[in-house]
């Protein structure tokens, strides 16, 4: 039996959500593992964000396929069934076979804004040659394993929706409509919040290279999106992951759904939101705001321009005028 073969039979549960949702998750932590052991022994934090990325990036595509992989071993070693292709599920209207359009679209939009976020922090942090947040914790072996630790956690809990969705069987989409309303309502959260982040950062980047090249003296960001939030990227990254839990929402609370998971309203609700609660607990109350606002406090606490800024701007929710 090869390694993939008593995998497979140790994650062979009887509902199919299981079997998605806990190699993916044990998966993150393998991952996170992996990048711990050399960063922690070279005290080094360059590849943090880097691999916090990955892990969105082979934990989607891990939960998109599985189901298919599983498929394939069941049918036996001799067997030929391809894997199900990406297109074909915008061609299959009754989703009765291989993907359905809204695992692939959901699944497509976290590897869109992993790899996008990915790249922007760690060529940051290349840029900068470090990242300020682990100045004191990446000298703590026990400190810096939980700093991984946690990421692999923050991983699982922001893709719960996703791997919940890629878990239901095809059948049980045959007996959905093409298109509900909670799919155009996330989907359009998702953009919009995924145009904001993306919007807020290039600002934040521009404002910082012209602040290099000597362009002006200003010592902290209040053009654009940043005069109508002090976090304008946090809002948006809510806003995104919040999309995805609506889109996801939309689909376990169905019944043909719920009998195939075996799930009920309040376990379907939970499976969504706790990513876009999971998320929004981070940014505002951990390592987002705080560590933000500490640092900017400590360095222009005392400007009265910069309290200004602060009294004026709304810490999270853009102000619309």
């Amino acid at each position: 039996m090869t390694l993939l073969q008593h995998l497979l039979h140790l994650t062979n549960f009887k509902s199919p959500l299981l079997q998605t949702l806990v190699p993916s998750v044990g998966a993150a932590f393998a991952i996170q593992a992996a990048f711990a052991v050399p960063s922690i022994a070279a005290q080094s934090e360059r590849f943090y964000d880097f691999s916090g990325s990955l892990t969105y990036l082979a934990v989607t595509a891990l939960s998109l396929y599985l189901p298919a992989i599983r498929a394939r071993h069941a049918a036996g070693a001799g067997s030929r069934v391809p894997l199900p292709s990406l297109l074909a599920a915008f061609r299959i209207a009754d989703g009765a076979a291989g993907l359905n359009w809204r695992q692939v679209v959901l699944s497509g939009a976290v590897t869109i804004w992993a790899a996008r976020l990915g790249s922007y922090l760690f060529q940051r942090v290349l840029k900068e040659g470090k990242d300020s947040r682990f100045d004191k914790i990446k000298k703590s072996p026990p400190k810096f394993a939980v700093a991984f630790f946690m990421q692999a956690v923050w991983v699982s809990l922001c893709l719960m929706p996703v791997i919940a969705v890629n878990s239901i069987p095809a059948a049980a989409f045959a007996s959905l409509p093409a298109v509900r309303i909670s799919d155009v309502l996330g989907l359009a959260m998702y953009a919009g919040g995924f145009a904001l982040e993306v919007t807020a950062d290039s600002q934040k980047s521009r404002w910082v290279h012209e602040k290099r090249e000597k362009l002006h003296d200003e010592q902290f960001i209040t053009k654009g999106l940043w005069s109508r939030s002090q976090y304008p990227n946090y809002f948006g990254e809510s806003t995104l992951w919040t999309g995805v839990a609506t889109t996801s929402a939309g689909l376990l609370l169905a019944r043909p759904v719920q009998l195939a998971l075996g799930l009920g309203p309040v376990a379907a609700l939970s499976l969504s939101y706790i990513s876009p609660a999971f998320v929004s607990f981070l940014l505002l109350k951990v390592s987002g705001v705080p560590l933000s606002e500490a640092k900017y406090d400590k360095r222009y606490g005392d400007r009265k321009d910069y309290q200004e800024w602060k009294k004026n701007t709304p810490k999270f929710f853009p102000k619309l005028f």
